[in-house]
């Protein structure tokens, strides 16, 4: 069986076990209630600048939220970046706004492109597979698109 593991650890949830769903996970401040993404140590500095909290709790964000804004990546990142596929094929970035009020960037799930892809829409939390290498899969955060109740065309379906 392939190990799967978060490209980037401490920052989301897998979601594996029966009828658990992945989440990121953010810090919230014990002082203010004020929450960050990516999470912070449990001890350090509130980045509220109105307040003197030192103390965070980790707490799951919300799984569904809107596209605040979107770009694609027609250029392949330099390293770090591990590419999917080669040659490169560009991907979908999204802006998401939480529930929380944060708005927390990341690549648009397999299958969806700009083009499935507008200023207010519905998109949800996905984990996939970004690279497999010796440790087995690494695993990131991807937002999909929520088909509209009756929608039809590529957001519904994915057929990109």
């Amino acid at each position: 069986m392939v190990q799967t593991v978060p490209a980037i650890q401490g920052w989301f949830t897998q979601g594996h076990a029966e009828g658990e769903q992945p989440a990121l996970l953010g810090s919230r401040c014990t002082t203010c209630a004020t929450v960050f993404f990516p999470p912070v140590a449990a001890e350090g500095f509130c980045r509220n600048p109105a307040c003197s909290g030192e103390r965070f709790e980790q707490t799951e964000l919300g799984r569904r939220g809107t596209v605040w804004s979107y770009t694609d990546a027609q250029y392949q990142p330099p390293a770090p970046y591990v590419p999917a596929s080669d040659p490169y094929e560009p991907f979908a970035l999204a802006a998401v706004e939480l529930p929380e009020g944060l708005v927390v960037l990341g690549q648009v799930a397999r299958g969806f492109g700009v083009a499935d892809l507008q200023v207010g829409a519905e998109v949800e939390l996905v984990v996939e597979t970004l690279y497999t290498d010796d440790q087995g899969e690494r695993t990131v955060w991807r937002w999909r698109p929520v088909p509209a109740l009756g929608a039809t065309g590529s957001a519904a379906g994915g057929s990109r």
